[in-house]
Protein backbone atom coordinates (compact mmCIF):
# COMPACT_ATOMS: atom_id res chain seq x y z
CA UNK A 1 0.00 0.00 0.00
CA UNK A 2 1.11 3.68 -1.18
CA UNK A 3 2.58 5.30 2.41
CA UNK A 4 0.77 8.02 3.70
CA UNK A 5 3.28 11.25 3.52
CA UNK A 6 1.91 13.63 5.85
CA UNK A 7 1.65 17.36 4.45
CA UNK A 8 3.85 18.65 5.87
CA UNK A 9 4.00 22.85 6.20
CA UNK A 10 6.19 24.89 3.36
CA UNK A 11 8.83 25.40 6.49
CA UNK A 12 9.58 21.84 7.16
CA UNK A 13 9.25 20.51 3.37
CA UNK A 14 11.65 22.78 2.08
CA UNK A 15 14.27 23.26 5.21
CA UNK A 16 17.24 25.20 4.34
CA UNK A 17 20.14 22.90 4.60
CA UNK A 18 22.84 22.50 6.22
CA UNK A 19 26.43 20.85 5.23
CA UNK A 20 26.44 17.24 6.53
CA UNK A 21 30.08 16.52 6.46
CA UNK A 22 32.09 18.79 9.47
CA UNK A 23 35.23 18.36 8.40
CA UNK A 24 35.10 19.55 5.17
CA UNK A 25 33.16 22.56 5.92
CA UNK A 26 34.51 24.39 8.45
CA UNK A 27 34.14 28.38 8.04
CA UNK A 28 36.91 30.73 9.72
CA UNK A 29 35.30 32.54 12.27
CA UNK A 30 36.09 35.86 10.30
CA UNK A 31 34.14 34.91 7.92
CA UNK A 32 31.30 35.08 9.44
CA UNK A 33 29.59 38.32 8.62
CA UNK A 34 28.68 40.34 11.80
CA UNK A 35 30.48 38.91 14.37
CA UNK A 36 31.30 41.33 17.47
CA UNK A 37 35.62 41.76 17.43
CA UNK A 38 35.30 41.25 21.37
CA UNK A 39 33.37 37.91 20.34
CA UNK A 40 35.80 37.06 18.04
CA UNK A 41 38.49 37.65 20.53
CA UNK A 42 37.61 35.56 23.01
CA UNK A 43 36.79 32.31 20.38
CA UNK A 44 40.18 32.55 19.82
CA UNK A 45 41.28 32.61 23.45
CA UNK A 46 39.03 29.52 23.78
CA UNK A 47 41.02 28.06 20.75
CA UNK A 48 38.07 28.35 18.35
CA UNK A 49 39.26 29.17 14.95
CA UNK A 50 36.22 28.05 12.78
CA UNK A 51 32.61 27.37 12.79
CA UNK A 52 30.96 24.03 11.98
CA UNK A 53 28.81 24.55 9.43
CA UNK A 54 25.62 24.77 11.50
CA UNK A 55 27.29 27.57 13.57
CA UNK A 56 28.28 29.30 10.35
CA UNK A 57 25.06 29.56 9.34
CA UNK A 58 22.34 29.73 12.60
CA UNK A 59 24.55 32.59 14.11
CA UNK A 60 24.40 35.12 11.40
CA UNK A 61 20.99 34.37 10.94
CA UNK A 62 20.00 35.02 14.68
CA UNK A 63 22.36 38.56 14.87
CA UNK A 64 20.37 39.23 11.44
CA UNK A 65 16.64 39.20 12.93
CA UNK A 66 17.96 40.88 15.95
CA UNK A 67 19.52 43.90 13.65
CA UNK A 68 17.47 46.58 14.85
CA UNK A 69 18.67 46.06 18.65
CA UNK A 70 16.21 42.96 20.84
CA UNK A 71 13.30 45.74 21.19
CA UNK A 72 12.12 45.77 17.15
CA UNK A 73 12.40 43.05 14.88
CA UNK A 74 13.88 44.16 11.40
CA UNK A 75 11.63 47.00 9.84
CA UNK A 76 9.41 46.75 13.04
CA UNK A 77 8.43 43.39 12.06
CA UNK A 78 8.47 40.58 14.32
CA UNK A 79 11.37 37.98 13.80
CA UNK A 80 10.75 34.80 12.52
CA UNK A 81 10.67 31.73 14.90
CA UNK A 82 14.04 29.28 14.38
CA UNK A 83 14.57 25.65 14.33
CA UNK A 84 17.54 23.98 14.03
CA UNK A 85 18.03 19.70 13.33
CA UNK A 86 21.48 18.63 13.39
CA UNK A 87 22.95 15.70 14.82
CA UNK A 88 25.02 15.16 18.10
CA UNK A 89 28.29 16.70 18.60
CA UNK A 90 28.05 19.20 15.87
CA UNK A 91 28.17 22.71 18.00
CA UNK A 92 24.72 23.75 18.86
CA UNK A 93 25.30 24.89 21.91
CA UNK A 94 27.83 27.71 20.54
CA UNK A 95 25.10 28.49 17.65
CA UNK A 96 23.08 30.03 20.12
CA UNK A 97 25.47 31.30 23.07
CA UNK A 98 27.58 33.44 20.22
CA UNK A 99 24.40 35.54 19.06
CA UNK A 100 22.44 36.15 21.92
CA UNK A 101 25.55 37.12 23.82
CA UNK A 102 26.07 39.87 21.34
CA UNK A 103 22.79 41.15 20.70
CA UNK A 104 22.58 41.96 24.88
CA UNK A 105 25.88 43.60 24.91
CA UNK A 106 24.57 46.91 25.02
CA UNK A 107 21.78 46.18 27.09
CA UNK A 108 21.60 49.28 29.80
CA UNK A 109 19.22 47.93 32.14
CA UNK A 110 19.47 44.05 33.60
CA UNK A 111 16.08 42.65 32.98
CA UNK A 112 15.82 38.51 32.18
CA UNK A 113 15.98 38.45 28.46
CA UNK A 114 17.30 35.17 27.24
CA UNK A 115 16.11 31.92 28.66
CA UNK A 116 17.31 28.39 27.54
CA UNK A 117 15.68 25.52 28.92
CA UNK A 118 17.40 22.55 28.88
CA UNK A 119 15.52 18.84 30.27
CA UNK A 120 18.36 17.64 32.60
CA UNK A 121 20.77 19.43 35.22
CA UNK A 122 24.24 18.11 33.39
CA UNK A 123 22.96 19.81 30.09
CA UNK A 124 21.52 22.88 31.94
CA UNK A 125 24.96 23.00 33.78
CA UNK A 126 27.02 22.45 30.38
CA UNK A 127 25.35 25.28 28.69
CA UNK A 128 25.80 28.03 31.72
CA UNK A 129 29.43 27.68 31.68
CA UNK A 130 29.28 28.18 27.67
CA UNK A 131 27.66 31.51 28.48
CA UNK A 132 30.13 32.05 31.20
CA UNK A 133 33.20 31.88 28.81
CA UNK A 134 31.31 34.26 26.61
CA UNK A 135 29.58 37.08 29.04
CA UNK A 136 33.12 37.20 31.07
CA UNK A 137 34.05 40.44 31.35
CA UNK A 138 30.86 42.28 29.41
CA UNK A 139 28.78 42.98 32.85
CA UNK A 140 25.65 40.72 31.49
CA UNK A 141 24.26 38.38 33.99
CA UNK A 142 23.50 34.34 33.88
CA UNK A 143 21.88 33.00 36.42
CA UNK A 144 21.39 28.91 36.44
CA UNK A 145 18.87 27.33 38.21
CA UNK A 146 18.06 23.52 38.55
CA UNK A 147 17.28 23.09 42.15
CA UNK A 148 21.18 22.36 43.02
CA UNK A 149 21.03 25.34 45.40
CA UNK A 150 18.12 25.69 47.65
CA UNK A 151 15.06 27.64 46.28
CA UNK A 152 15.55 30.67 48.56
CA UNK A 153 19.68 30.79 47.20
CA UNK A 154 17.95 30.63 43.52
CA UNK A 155 15.57 33.44 44.46
CA UNK A 156 18.39 35.88 45.80
CA UNK A 157 20.85 34.93 42.35
CA UNK A 158 17.49 36.20 40.13
CA UNK A 159 16.06 39.10 42.01
CA UNK A 160 16.54 41.89 44.22
CA UNK A 161 14.03 43.69 46.23
CA UNK A 162 14.91 47.78 46.67
CA UNK A 163 12.84 50.48 47.87
CA UNK A 164 11.45 50.83 44.42
CA UNK A 165 10.44 47.77 43.97
CA UNK A 166 12.17 44.32 42.73
CA UNK A 167 15.13 44.45 40.40
CA UNK A 168 16.56 41.34 38.06
CA UNK A 169 20.09 40.47 38.83
CA UNK A 170 20.06 38.17 35.63
CA UNK A 171 20.23 38.63 32.25
CA UNK A 172 20.29 35.46 31.02
CA UNK A 173 18.71 32.84 33.05
CA UNK A 174 19.76 29.08 31.85
CA UNK A 175 16.95 26.50 33.24
CA UNK A 176 15.38 22.93 34.13
CA UNK A 177 11.86 22.95 33.53
CA UNK A 178 10.67 21.67 36.93
CA UNK A 179 12.65 24.44 38.81
CA UNK A 180 11.45 27.22 36.19
CA UNK A 181 8.11 26.73 36.94
CA UNK A 182 8.43 26.94 40.52
CA UNK A 183 9.89 30.14 39.87
CA UNK A 184 7.57 31.49 37.60
CA UNK A 185 4.98 30.69 40.35
CA UNK A 186 6.41 32.09 43.28
CA UNK A 187 9.27 34.19 42.97
CA UNK A 188 8.22 37.81 43.89
CA UNK A 189 9.63 40.30 41.13
CA UNK A 190 10.83 37.40 38.84
CA UNK A 191 9.49 38.96 35.38
CA UNK A 192 9.71 37.25 31.84
CA UNK A 193 8.01 40.35 30.41
CA UNK A 194 11.18 41.49 28.80
CA UNK A 195 12.15 38.21 27.14
CA UNK A 196 13.34 38.64 23.68
CA UNK A 197 14.52 34.71 23.13
CA UNK A 198 13.23 31.58 24.15
CA UNK A 199 15.67 28.53 23.79
CA UNK A 200 14.62 25.37 23.91
CA UNK A 201 17.17 22.85 23.46
CA UNK A 202 16.89 18.96 23.52
CA UNK A 203 13.45 20.45 21.95
CA UNK A 204 11.99 17.31 21.19
CA UNK A 205 12.63 15.99 25.02
CA UNK A 206 10.91 19.40 25.85
CA UNK A 207 7.79 18.73 23.70
CA UNK A 208 6.97 15.98 25.14
CA UNK A 209 3.90 15.97 27.28
CA UNK A 210 5.35 16.24 30.75
CA UNK A 211 7.22 19.69 29.75
CA UNK A 212 4.89 21.36 27.20
CA UNK A 213 3.11 22.90 30.35
CA UNK A 214 6.11 24.46 31.50
CA UNK A 215 6.40 26.25 27.80
CA UNK A 216 3.00 27.31 28.15
CA UNK A 217 3.64 28.84 31.37
CA UNK A 218 6.96 30.61 29.95
CA UNK A 219 5.15 32.52 27.19
CA UNK A 220 2.18 33.35 29.52
CA UNK A 221 4.84 34.94 31.80
CA UNK A 222 6.30 36.87 28.82
CA UNK A 223 3.09 38.63 28.22
CA UNK A 224 1.33 39.03 31.68
CA UNK A 225 0.14 42.19 32.06
CA UNK A 226 1.74 44.33 34.73
CA UNK A 227 -0.39 45.23 37.95
CA UNK A 228 1.22 49.02 38.75
CA UNK A 229 -0.65 50.24 36.88
CA UNK A 230 1.21 51.87 33.27
CA UNK A 231 4.21 52.04 34.80
CA UNK A 232 5.62 50.69 31.70
CA UNK A 233 3.14 51.12 29.06
CA UNK A 234 5.35 52.14 25.93
CA UNK A 235 6.91 48.55 26.12
CA UNK A 236 3.51 46.29 26.75
CA UNK A 237 3.55 43.59 25.00
CA UNK A 238 0.09 42.29 23.40
CA UNK A 239 0.08 38.58 22.27
CA UNK A 240 1.15 38.99 18.64
CA UNK A 241 -1.70 39.47 16.28
CA UNK A 242 -2.66 41.46 13.53
CA UNK A 243 -0.72 44.74 13.22
CA UNK A 244 -3.68 47.61 14.31
CA UNK A 245 -3.26 51.44 14.68
CA UNK A 246 -2.89 50.99 18.26
CA UNK A 247 -0.33 47.91 18.17
CA UNK A 248 1.84 49.63 15.80
CA UNK A 249 2.58 52.64 17.41
CA UNK A 250 3.97 51.44 20.41
CA UNK A 251 6.96 49.37 19.98
CA UNK A 252 7.04 45.43 20.98
CA UNK A 253 9.67 43.20 22.57
CA UNK A 254 9.07 40.35 19.93
CA UNK A 255 9.56 36.59 21.92
CA UNK A 256 11.50 34.89 19.39
CA UNK A 257 11.86 30.92 20.19
CA UNK A 258 14.97 29.31 18.92
CA UNK A 259 14.84 25.39 18.92
CA UNK A 260 17.62 23.45 18.87
CA UNK A 261 17.60 19.08 18.81
CA UNK A 262 19.37 16.35 17.69
CA UNK A 263 16.07 14.73 16.73
CA UNK A 264 13.96 17.40 15.96
CA UNK A 265 10.15 15.67 15.59
CA UNK A 266 8.94 15.79 12.15
CA UNK A 267 5.26 15.94 13.34
CA UNK A 268 3.87 18.86 12.50
CA UNK A 269 1.22 18.53 15.43
CA UNK A 270 3.37 18.47 18.40
CA UNK A 271 5.37 21.81 16.63
CA UNK A 272 2.12 22.73 16.41
CA UNK A 273 1.52 23.20 19.68
CA UNK A 274 4.93 25.44 20.39
CA UNK A 275 2.77 28.17 18.68
CA UNK A 276 5.83 29.05 16.27
CA UNK A 277 5.80 32.28 14.45
CA UNK A 278 6.94 31.63 10.37
CA UNK A 279 9.83 29.47 11.44
CA UNK A 280 12.76 29.13 9.50
CA UNK A 281 14.29 25.61 9.84
CA UNK A 282 18.17 24.44 9.35
CA UNK A 283 18.41 21.13 9.35
CA UNK A 284 21.38 18.83 8.50
CA UNK A 285 19.01 15.73 8.83
CA UNK A 286 18.47 15.20 5.10
CA UNK A 287 18.81 12.39 2.24
CA UNK A 288 21.50 13.09 -0.12
CA UNK A 289 20.65 12.93 -4.22
CA UNK A 290 22.30 10.06 -5.82
CA UNK A 291 23.11 10.73 -9.49
CA UNK A 292 22.03 7.20 -11.39
CA UNK A 293 24.14 6.06 -13.85
CA UNK A 294 22.17 7.38 -16.91
CA UNK A 295 22.90 11.10 -15.37
CA UNK A 296 18.65 11.45 -13.54
CA UNK A 297 18.87 11.96 -9.84
CA UNK A 298 16.96 9.74 -7.69
CA UNK A 299 16.08 11.06 -4.21
CA UNK A 300 17.15 8.53 -1.62
CA UNK A 301 14.69 7.09 0.93
CA UNK A 302 13.56 10.27 2.72
CA UNK A 303 13.35 8.32 5.27
CA UNK A 304 16.60 9.12 6.29
CA UNK A 305 15.21 11.68 9.20
CA UNK A 306 18.45 11.48 11.55
CA UNK A 307 21.99 11.76 10.59
CA UNK A 308 24.78 10.25 12.64
CA UNK A 309 28.52 11.80 13.22
CA UNK A 310 30.29 11.00 10.11
CA UNK A 311 33.15 9.77 11.89
CA UNK A 312 31.16 6.72 13.41
CA UNK A 313 31.23 3.25 12.45
CA UNK A 314 28.61 1.07 13.67
CA UNK A 315 28.72 -2.77 14.37
CA UNK A 316 25.89 -5.39 15.74
CA UNK A 317 26.84 -8.56 17.82
CA UNK A 318 24.45 -11.42 17.52
CA UNK A 319 24.61 -13.22 21.29
CA UNK A 320 22.50 -14.64 23.73
CA UNK A 321 21.74 -13.35 27.42
CA UNK A 322 24.60 -15.48 29.17
CA UNK A 323 27.18 -14.87 26.83
CA UNK A 324 26.60 -10.92 27.53
CA UNK A 325 28.62 -9.51 30.24
CA UNK A 326 31.01 -12.37 28.84
CA UNK A 327 31.13 -10.10 25.80
CA UNK A 328 31.47 -7.11 27.33
CA UNK A 329 34.70 -8.09 29.52
CA UNK A 330 36.19 -9.91 26.03
CA UNK A 331 35.98 -6.15 24.36
CA UNK A 332 37.45 -4.87 27.21
CA UNK A 333 40.40 -6.89 28.47
CA UNK A 334 41.26 -9.55 25.56
CA UNK A 335 40.47 -6.54 22.68
CA UNK A 336 41.75 -3.92 25.21
CA UNK A 337 39.39 -1.48 24.34
CA UNK A 338 40.11 2.42 26.14
CA UNK A 339 37.46 4.71 26.52
CA UNK A 340 34.67 2.52 27.01
CA UNK A 341 30.82 4.36 27.18
CA UNK A 342 28.83 1.56 27.76
CA UNK A 343 24.33 1.67 28.28
CA UNK A 344 22.22 -0.14 29.69
CA UNK A 345 17.95 0.33 29.40
CA UNK A 346 17.69 0.84 33.37
CA UNK A 347 19.62 1.93 36.45
CA UNK A 348 19.20 -1.42 38.31
CA UNK A 349 20.82 -3.26 35.02
CA UNK A 350 24.19 -0.29 35.24
CA UNK A 351 24.28 -1.07 38.44
CA UNK A 352 24.58 -5.04 38.49
CA UNK A 353 26.72 -4.70 35.51
CA UNK A 354 28.85 -2.28 37.18
CA UNK A 355 29.37 -4.86 40.43
CA UNK A 356 30.24 -7.82 38.33
CA UNK A 357 32.78 -5.69 36.25
CA UNK A 358 34.39 -4.61 39.54
CA UNK A 359 33.86 -7.96 41.03
CA UNK A 360 35.91 -9.39 37.98
CA UNK A 361 38.89 -6.80 38.04
CA UNK A 362 41.21 -5.50 35.70
CA UNK A 363 39.34 -3.11 34.29
CA UNK A 364 38.87 0.52 35.67
CA UNK A 365 35.28 0.66 36.05
CA UNK A 366 32.56 3.30 37.05
CA UNK A 367 28.72 3.82 36.89
CA UNK A 368 27.01 6.84 36.02
CA UNK A 369 23.40 7.25 36.84
CA UNK A 370 20.94 9.04 38.61
CA UNK A 371 21.97 7.67 42.09
CA UNK A 372 24.68 9.55 42.40
CA UNK A 373 25.20 13.40 43.72
CA UNK A 374 25.91 15.64 40.69
CA UNK A 375 29.12 16.71 41.88
CA UNK A 376 30.32 12.80 41.74
CA UNK A 377 28.83 12.63 38.46
CA UNK A 378 31.14 15.63 37.68
CA UNK A 379 34.20 14.02 39.25
CA UNK A 380 33.16 10.75 37.43
CA UNK A 381 33.16 12.20 33.86
CA UNK A 382 36.39 14.36 34.74
CA UNK A 383 38.50 10.74 35.85
CA UNK A 384 36.81 9.04 32.78
CA UNK A 385 37.83 12.35 30.43
CA UNK A 386 41.50 12.19 31.71
CA UNK A 387 41.90 8.37 31.18
CA UNK A 388 41.81 6.75 34.44
CA UNK A 389 38.34 4.92 34.07
CA UNK A 390 38.19 3.28 31.05
CA UNK A 391 34.81 1.83 31.20
CA UNK A 392 31.80 3.97 32.20
CA UNK A 393 28.31 2.61 32.46
CA UNK A 394 25.59 4.63 32.07
CA UNK A 395 21.73 5.06 31.37
CA UNK A 396 20.32 6.69 28.69
CA UNK A 397 18.92 9.69 31.53
CA UNK A 398 21.79 10.15 32.62
CA UNK A 399 23.96 10.36 29.35
CA UNK A 400 21.58 12.05 27.02
CA UNK A 401 23.10 15.64 25.51
CA UNK A 402 26.33 15.24 27.50
CA UNK A 403 29.06 16.24 25.95
CA UNK A 404 32.05 13.47 26.98
CA UNK A 405 35.26 14.22 25.60
CA UNK A 406 37.08 11.26 24.11
CA UNK A 407 35.13 8.65 23.97
CA UNK A 408 36.21 5.71 21.96
CA UNK A 409 33.58 2.92 22.10
CA UNK A 410 30.15 3.19 22.95
CA UNK A 411 28.83 -0.41 23.59
CA UNK A 412 25.17 -1.07 23.70
CA UNK A 413 24.58 -3.99 26.37
CA UNK A 414 21.29 -3.56 26.44
CA UNK A 415 19.83 -3.43 22.54
CA UNK A 416 18.03 0.24 22.58
CA UNK A 417 14.17 -0.03 22.47
CA UNK A 418 13.73 3.14 20.23
CA UNK A 419 15.77 4.68 17.01
CA UNK A 420 16.00 8.02 18.91
CA UNK A 421 17.83 6.44 22.10
CA UNK A 422 20.29 5.05 19.20
CA UNK A 423 21.00 7.43 17.81
CA UNK A 424 21.81 9.70 21.11
CA UNK A 425 23.48 6.78 22.50
CA UNK A 426 25.91 6.14 19.61
CA UNK A 427 26.30 10.39 19.17
CA UNK A 428 28.29 10.08 22.40
CA UNK A 429 31.01 9.15 20.42
CA UNK A 430 33.31 10.45 16.88
CA UNK A 431 31.68 14.03 18.15
CA UNK A 432 32.94 17.00 16.52
CA UNK A 433 34.46 15.50 13.38
CA UNK A 434 36.56 12.40 15.50
CA UNK A 435 36.31 8.96 14.96
CA UNK A 436 34.13 6.42 16.80
CA UNK A 437 32.65 3.14 17.21
CA UNK A 438 29.52 1.94 18.82
CA UNK A 439 28.99 -1.84 18.93
CA UNK A 440 25.21 -3.11 19.81
CA UNK A 441 24.74 -6.92 21.58
CA UNK A 442 22.14 -7.79 20.49
CA UNK A 443 19.82 -11.26 21.53
CA UNK A 444 19.47 -13.53 18.64
CA UNK A 445 15.21 -12.80 19.32
CA UNK A 446 15.80 -8.79 18.88
CA UNK A 447 17.86 -8.80 15.92
CA UNK A 448 15.05 -8.56 13.35
CA UNK A 449 13.38 -6.08 15.17
CA UNK A 450 16.68 -4.51 16.08
CA UNK A 451 17.75 -3.65 12.26
CA UNK A 452 14.33 -3.24 10.64
CA UNK A 453 14.34 -0.10 13.50
CA UNK A 454 17.59 0.92 11.50
CA UNK A 455 16.80 0.35 8.23
CA UNK A 456 13.52 2.11 8.62
CA UNK A 457 15.59 5.43 10.00
CA UNK A 458 17.82 5.16 6.37
CA UNK A 459 20.49 3.58 8.55
CA UNK A 460 22.00 1.23 6.35
CA UNK A 461 25.99 0.90 6.78
CA UNK A 462 25.57 -1.09 10.33
CA UNK A 463 28.36 -4.64 10.24
CA UNK A 464 27.47 -7.99 11.74
CA UNK A 465 30.25 -8.49 13.99
CA UNK A 466 30.14 -12.59 15.56
CA UNK A 467 32.09 -13.21 18.26
CA UNK A 468 33.06 -17.16 18.32
CA UNK A 469 32.68 -18.55 21.55
CA UNK A 470 36.46 -19.87 21.43
CA UNK A 471 37.40 -16.36 22.58
CA UNK A 472 35.01 -16.48 25.39
CA UNK A 473 36.16 -19.34 26.61
CA UNK A 474 39.38 -18.33 28.63
CA UNK A 475 37.21 -15.58 30.60
CA UNK A 476 34.60 -18.22 32.14
CA UNK A 477 36.44 -19.76 35.15
CA UNK A 478 37.37 -15.95 36.30
CA UNK A 479 33.68 -14.96 35.62
CA UNK A 480 32.00 -17.37 37.40
CA UNK A 481 34.01 -16.53 40.17
CA UNK A 482 32.83 -13.02 39.60
CA UNK A 483 29.50 -14.29 40.04
CA UNK A 484 29.71 -16.04 43.56
CA UNK A 485 31.18 -13.45 44.70
CA UNK A 486 28.63 -10.97 43.88
CA UNK A 487 25.92 -13.20 45.30
CA UNK A 488 27.66 -13.05 48.49
CA UNK A 489 27.67 -9.55 48.41
CA UNK A 490 24.10 -9.31 47.50
CA UNK A 491 23.07 -11.62 49.92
Amino acid sequence: SPQVQPFLPQWLAQPKRVQKRIKDNLCPIRDVPGIHPRLLKKLQMNGIESFFPVQAEVIPAILQSASNGYLLGRGGYRPRDICVSAPTGSGKTLAFVIPIVQVLLDRVVCHVRALVVLPTKELAQQVSKVFNIYTDGTGLKVVLITGQKSFAKEQEMLVQKKVTGYSSLADIVVATPGRLTDHIRQTPGFSLRQLRFLIVDEADRMIDDMHQNCLNQIVKAAFQVENDSGSNMLFQRTKPGPLTAGSSCSPQIPLQKLLFSATLTQDPEKLQQLDLFQPRLFTSVYSEKKTLGDGTETEQDTANKYTLPEGLSQCYVPCDLNSKPLLLLYFMLTMKFTRVLCFTNSREASHRLFLLVQAFGGVTVAEFSSRLAPSERRRTIKEFEQGKIQLLISTDATARGIDVQGVNYVINYDAPQFIRTYIHRVGRTARAGKVGVAFSLVLRIQERRFLRMLRDAGIQDIRKHPVKGNSLKPLVQQYEGALCKLEKTVK
